[in-house]
């Protein structure tokens, strides 16, 4: 297959993704029920979809259960657990981390399924039946694209996970958290930590990540991403009072032009991406420089804490 085939096919796919997206905040905006809005799912049309090779040791059916789960815990500990705000996140990052383990994969996305309830304050059961019905749409598109050859065939391999080693890294990963998470928690500024730069800090944290070969593209493309999310809502819906599926079809279109151009297509971009949809108005113009702050400082500790020796080849 020669390059032009593949950039087209490459197109395709993010044509694609857009739709997807446009389909989901129209939906959600038809209906009036905004709890439809599933940032992560640009996240997930990124890795299943646009990008040649899925980023995740995973197959189609853990893609579906675990999304589900993951947003069906989130919910129940908004509706049932009582505990300030940051003790239900960390309980959630917890619960990932246990599940992820167990069905031995890295598909970390499920993290921002389970948190962003929780920072939403969501009780909704629309929530986790959106994201279980998206996930579907997600898995079968996958399924039809290997068939028609416009990508790779996805062969899951499970992660050769060392269960005490993964129970310490998952520990240190969650005191590392609480700890960071203590200032911007207390003041009531949690976007500093948004879910998608949580799942950010757990990839990074992983030694074995290309994505620390190029911390600085990563915190560019987080930023840039929050920017281009904030400046689009208050541009098109606010300012010249436009639909919001608008923002999401020109946002989805520079993200992936820029995913493009810099050769990495990191999921948590599209997550980010999407997130000033959900925003109150007032938090558009703090969220940016927030994102960029949580990510310099997530990606600063990822790299200097979470070191193996080059002979383990553990995965993680």
């Amino acid at each position: 297959m020669n390059i032009e085939v593949l950039k087209r096919i490459r197109i395709e796919r993010c044509l694609f993704g857009i739709l997807m997206a446009f389909v989901m905040v129209f939906i959600a905006e038809l209906s009036g029920e905004k709890e439809i809005i599933f940032p992560e799912i640009c996240a997930l049309t990124i890795g299943a979809w646009v990008s040649e090779q899925q980023p995740w040791k995973t197959n189609k059916r853990r893609i579906f259960f675990l999304m589900s789960a993951a947003a069906l815990f989130g919910v129940l500990v908004v509706r049932f657990i009582s505990l300030p705000l940051i003790f239900q996140v960390c309980f959630c990052f917890a619960f990932t981390g246990f599940v992820l383990t167990i069905f031995k994969t890295n598909f970390i996305p499920i993290i921002s399924a389970c948190i962003l309830p929780v920072y939403l304050g969501t009780k909704s059961w629309i929530y986790p039946l959106s994201v279980a019905f998206m996930a579907l749409i997600i898995i079968i598109a996958q399924w039809l694209m290997e068939k028609l050859h416009m990508r790779p065939v996805n062969n899951f391999i499970p992660c050769k996970f060392d269960t005490k080693k993964q129970i310490i890294k998952w520990s240190k990963l969650l005191l590392v958290f609480a700890i960071i998470a203590l200032v911007p928690f207390n003041s009531h500024q949690i976007y500093f930590l948004a879910p998608p730069l949580i799942v950010m800090f757990t990839e990074l944290s992983n030694s074995n990540s290309p994505a620390r070969k190029k911390p600085y593209y990563i915190v560019f493309l987080m930023t840039f991403s929050a920017f281009t999310g904030c400046l689009l809502r208050y541009l098109l819906e606010i300012y010249l009072g436009l639909p919001l599926f608008w923002v999401v079809v020109f946002a989805c279109i520079i993200l992936f032009f820029v995913l493009n151009r810099v050769r990495i297509y990191f999921p948590p971009a599209g997550a980010i991406l999407l997130i000033p949809l959900i925003l109150d108005k007032k938090l558009l113009f703090a969220f940016p420089p927030e994102v960029f702050t949580g990510a310099v400082i997530l990606t600063a500790v990822a790299l200097a804490l979470f070191k193996e020796p080059k002979n383990n080849k553990v995965e993680n």
